[in-house]
């Protein structure tokens, strides 16, 4: 269908060499687009874009540390001037600590800051400096089921992914004007490395199979569809939105 075709246009995942960040670089793809792949591990970047590049995808890296905002505005600015237009950024890198709030230790709650909000920010205003100049570009920021909710032990957590949603609408604000569509995810509890102490939790994850309407762990694969549409002519009138892709855990007590 055209209206989720992506052909023509290019798409840069932040923190995609693994986990939600690959699978949604190989959705998009999949979709046509052509990818860009980032995260500061340059060998284990590599092998992330061999194997897309394997699969048939049309595959670049850049990599940078996204909480760096003179790093991060050189790879963007340089990649435009020699490659061509980033016409669609996800916003995806991001990290977790977990501790109760009154021990949590203040050096992680600065990383949790600067890796998962400050990052929104830096790539964000870099790739759409770009996208504005030619009116129009995707930007689609990666919250979290605790954008909605709070759990024990990642207040700190909870309080940047709120603030994912909320710069979002901040996007959306400023740049709708001038041709940007700015949108996020939420995923619900999904099974990825970041996840992986509480996956092999079976109390856990049988807690979590009676508190989601949809009684499981989310797929990673799940979340494409939703990827596709926010980067897509299909939500042409969607800006400012956070789409939960929860399996029901935010629509129910």
């Amino acid at each position: 269908m055209k209206l989720f075709d992506l052909s023509g246009r290019r798409a840069l995942v932040t923190g995609s060499s693994m986990g939600i960040g690959l699978a949604l670089a190989r959705g998009l793809g999949e979709a046509g687009a052509a990818l860009v792949l980032n995260a500061r591990n340059a060998e284990r970047l590599e092998a992330a874009a061999e194997t897309l590049r394997a699969e048939g995808h049309d595959v670049a890296t850049l990599p940078f540390d996204v909480t760096d905002h003179a790093a991060v505005r050189a790879a963007i600015d340089g990649f435009e001037e020699a490659a061509g237009p980033i016409g669609i950024l996800v916003n995806n890198a991001g990290m977790q600590h977990r501790a109760p709030l009154h021990d949590f230790p203040a050096d992680a709650f600065e990383r949790l800051l600067q890796t998962n909000i400050a990052s929104v920010f830096h790539a964000g205003q870099a790739c759409a400096r770009h996208m504005i100049a030619r009116g129009e570009g995707r930007i689609i920021n990666i919250a979290s089921v605790q954008t909605a909710l709070a759990r024990p032990g990642i207040a700190p957590y909870t309080a940047t992914k709120g603030a994912v949603a909320n710069l979002t609408k901040g996007m959306a604000t400023d740049w709708a004007p001038l041709g940007l569509n700015c949108n996020a995810i939420a995923p619900g509890y999904f099974d990825t490395p970041l996840n992986a102490a509480l996956v092999g939790d079976p109390e856990f994850s049988a807690w979590l199979g009676k508190r989601t309407p949809q009684g499981r762990w989310g797929r990673i694969e799940e979340l494409v569809g939703a990827a596709v549409f926010l980067a897509s002519p299909a939500s042409s009138f969607v800006n400012g939105h956070t789409l939960f892709v929860d399996g029901g855990i935010t629509a129910c007590l």
